[in-house]
């Protein structure tokens, strides 16, 4: 008797969805030529149905992994019976084939959010919004159709089991990360698809960048909020006593973070003085398809990571070609149009607010490029030295001898290069290429709130540098007092941190005390919260300046790290800064998923047990070839003791471990978290009611010993009129 099966059923909705997307493009492609409302409508619709389909396809392989049907081959390899239910949900993303569907499943939604509440602000925009957004839509949905169909059935005989997923990933942060980079990387297609609108509807005025701008902040916070959970978990989850190892799919994740991180700050110049519209354009096609390079990369297998799905030759050349087109077409467009997208003004002096956004700008560029490339370096000399070998032999030769005299180091490995070996670039060789652009970036950070717009009187320039510059200056001799001048590098970190902290109060304190001057009546923090609340973006923004400042402060501190490898065994003591570490004996247990061996390290300072590390080893019986190292920290704000457990002799009791102190670590997380603060007061800004501006009478003036606003500076501290929410509008 013929029954249909789940896996039919799926792979039926995806037929379906694809087929829904090309539709989709075709009405609107037609309604946007031909100016027919009624066929927009229809494309609109099928935005909506798309979602609807992706989300029956997306619930469809949820109820495969909760029932257990190993019949499909992608839920016998993600899943197994032993799995708690969370993680047999999480599993959706935990694979190749998974983590398509679910990204096709987040951006039908977030297309459909986004026309939704576009498409009576902006109509003229909506059919080309579209078009573009159902094409991205057809790719994916492409992709699963013809190469990683994730409902894919075992032709043969069944499994009765499930093979389990990857036991690295059973952990809670791995259920949050990867849901929040795909939530910041599947977003910024939205902000393309209006871009590409505005220049292809010819209406490249503010209105379009307007409708973006919250989607782009949006994106941000969750490439932010992924970025940072990633480097938590590798931090408690991997054992190696870092959160940042420069790997290449952490890369991916970073690298739409710089240019969106750009045009958050880029926007406002072209809001306030009409500058920069190219420049804006160009930033938001870089991030979208920055967020397919990455794709590209973790999918294709064209860089080597452990967090890559694996090498796939399809998919390397499908990816390819698809960001070729974009390149093509997306920047062919922004030719097309450069006529209409002149610059209302000109940069007026080096000492402006423009002039610092705009080389913020370039650095966030420079240290994406430089990123991107470093990390496809590899694979490229891997196909350059091919070529070589095989058509230019005597150039082989003679690099192969250079590199056979000079002994590998990760710093300076990139001069010469062995043919026959795969160039490696690692942790030291970003560490030390990326410190400049970066504290130039902490500098910017605080120099940009201290200039006004146009040009800055000296008169301003000396008021307002006078105390970020003594904070700074301070902050430096302090640091020096304490931990002596054994890296420069992080004693200037230290400074620039006070530098911008100095600056971020100065800018609040003033704010407070004109509010004040005007509100008597008001307390101190009334006078805050109302600031706040009436310029969101400002104020918020500097929060998340804050935030930057803390992390960075935390990241000064790896300067003084220190690490030991040791083997101790029960009752043995090693010392490690200032503590004292002792072994106090193993513990074997399991569950009826694992064996688990722990080891009980007291810490004691002083001669007292401050706390005491419980550094384990996992053993899944699923996977016992992949044991997962679980670490153990005594938490302080000045530093983490950190313990990890490489290897153990039940039968001896010998145990080597790795031991760490990583000083201030704990103010990296702290940041976070008041950048994410700072991240929900901007994107809470109110929305521009579509009326028609009425003029108030305007009433004489107050006569008042409030000074007069500095010559130079185009608005008074704290009233913000450039950052205020006047100009909010969109998602």
């Amino acid at each position: 008797m013929f029954s249909i099966t789940i896996a039919d059923l799926g792979s039926a909705s995806i037929l379906l969805l694809f087929l829904v997307s090309l539709m989709t493009v075709g009405l609107a492609s037609l309604g946007a030529l031909w100016r027919a409302p009624r066929l927009v409508e229809a494309s609109v619709q099928g935005t909506y149905a798309s979602f609807g389909v992706a989300a029956f396809s997306s619930s469809l392989i949820i109820y495969a992994f909760l029932a257990g049907d190993y019949s499909i081959q992608y839920v016998q390899h993600t899943s197994d019976a032993s799995m708690p239910l969370f993680y047999k949900i999480t599993a959706f993303w935990g694979g190749l084939d998974g983590s398509l569907l679910f990204w096709v499943l987040l951006h039908t939604l977030f297309a459909s959010m986004a026309i939704r509440a576009n498409r009576e602000r902006h109509p003229s925009l909506i059919p080309h919004a579209v078009a573009v957004l159902a094409t991205i839509t057809a790719f994916f949905v492409g992709i699963l159709l013809f190469v990683k169909d994730p409902f894919t059935p075992f032709l043969l005989e069944v499994p009765a089991q499930g093979r389990g997923l990857n036991p690295l990933l059973q952990n809670l942060y791995m259920i949050i990360h990867p849901p929040s980079l795909y939530l910041g990387y599947v977003s910024l297609a939205v902000p393309y698809a209006f871009g590409m609108a505005a220049m292809l509807s010819g209406e490249v005025d503010a209105s379009w960048q307007r409708s973006v701008r919250r989607w782009v902040l949006f994106s941000w916070m969750f490439l932010t909020f992924g970025l940072i959970l990633g480097g938590l978990w590798a931090y408690e989850e991997l054992g190696w006593g870092g959160y940042w190892a420069w790997d290449p799919v952490e890369n991916a994740g970073l690298l739409p973070w710089f240019t969106a991180t750009a045009f958050l700050h880029s926007v406002m110049i072209q809001e306030r003085r009409g500058m920069m519209k190219v420049w804006n354009l160009s930033l938001i096609i870089i991030s979208f398809l920055l967020t397919i390079v990455g794709t590209y990369m973790t999918r294709s297998g064209v860089v080597q990571s452990v967090h890559a799905f694996g090498e796939d030759p399809v998919l390397a050349w499908t990816f390819g070609v698809f960001m070729i087109a974009i390149v093509v077409i997306s920047f062919g467009v922004l030719f097309w149009r450069m006529p209409k997208l002149r610059s209302e003004a000109e940069l007026e002096s080096i000492l402006s607010r423009e002039f610092a956004f705009l080389v913020n700008n370039w650095l966030f560029l420079v240290c994406a490029v430089f990123v991107l490339g470093a990390t496809m370096y590899p694979t490229i000399w891997e196909w350059v030295s091919g070529i070589l070998k095989e058509h230019f032999p005597a150039i082989a030769d003679y690099l192969r001898a250079k590199a056979a005299t000079v002994e590998f180091n990760p710093d300076t490995a990139w001069r010469y290069f062995d043919p026959d070996k795969r160039v490696v670039i690692g942790e030291p060789f970003f560490n030390r290429y990326m410190k400049v652009p970066g504290l130039a970036l902490l500098l910017l950070t605080g120099v940009g709130p201290l200039v006004a717009w146009k040009k800055t009187s000296n008169q301003l320039l000396i008021r307002q540098f006078a105390g970020p510059l003594a904070f700074g200056t301070g902050s430096i001799i302090s640091a020096w007092l304490v931990v002596g001048n054994t890296s420069p590098w992080a004693l200037a970190c230290f400074g620039l941190c006070g530098f911008t902290v100095w600056t971020i109060f100065q800018e609040f304190y003033r704010g407070v005390a004109a509010r004040r001057r005007s509100r008597p009546d008001e307390g101190v923090f009334n006078s805050l919260v109302r600031l706040v609340l009436r310029a969101r973006r400002r104020y918020g923004g500097y929060v998340v300046h804050l935030g930057v400042v803390l992390m960075f402060f935390g990241w000064a501190g790896n300067a003084y790290k220190i690490k030991r490898q040791v083997i101790l065994k029960p009752g043995e003591t090693t010392q490690l800064g200032h503590y004292e570490l002792r072994h106090d004996g193993l513990l074997a247990t399991e569950d009826w998923q694992k064996e688990m061996i722990t080891a009980e390290i007291a810490v004691l300072k002083d001669g007292a047990v401050v706390d005491t590390l419980t550094p384990a080893r996992w053993w899944y019986y699923q996977m016992p070839e992949q044991p997962t190292t679980e670490v153990s920290r005594y938490m302080t704000p000045a530093h983490d003791v950190y313990a990890s457990m490489q290897t153990v002799n039940l039968s001896t009791g010998w145990t080597q471990l790795s031991l760490f102190i990583n000083p201030l670590v704990n103010w990296i997380w702290g940041g976070f978290a008041v950048m994410l603060a700072g991240s929900v007061i901007c994107i809470g800004t109110r929305r521009e009611r579509n009326q028609k501006p009425t003029r108030r009478p305007v009433k004489p003036p107050v006569p008042t010993t409030t000074p007069a606003p500095a010559p130079g500076r185009e608005e008074a501290a704290g009233e913000g009129a450039a950052d205020d929410d006047r100009s909010a509008e969109g998602v």
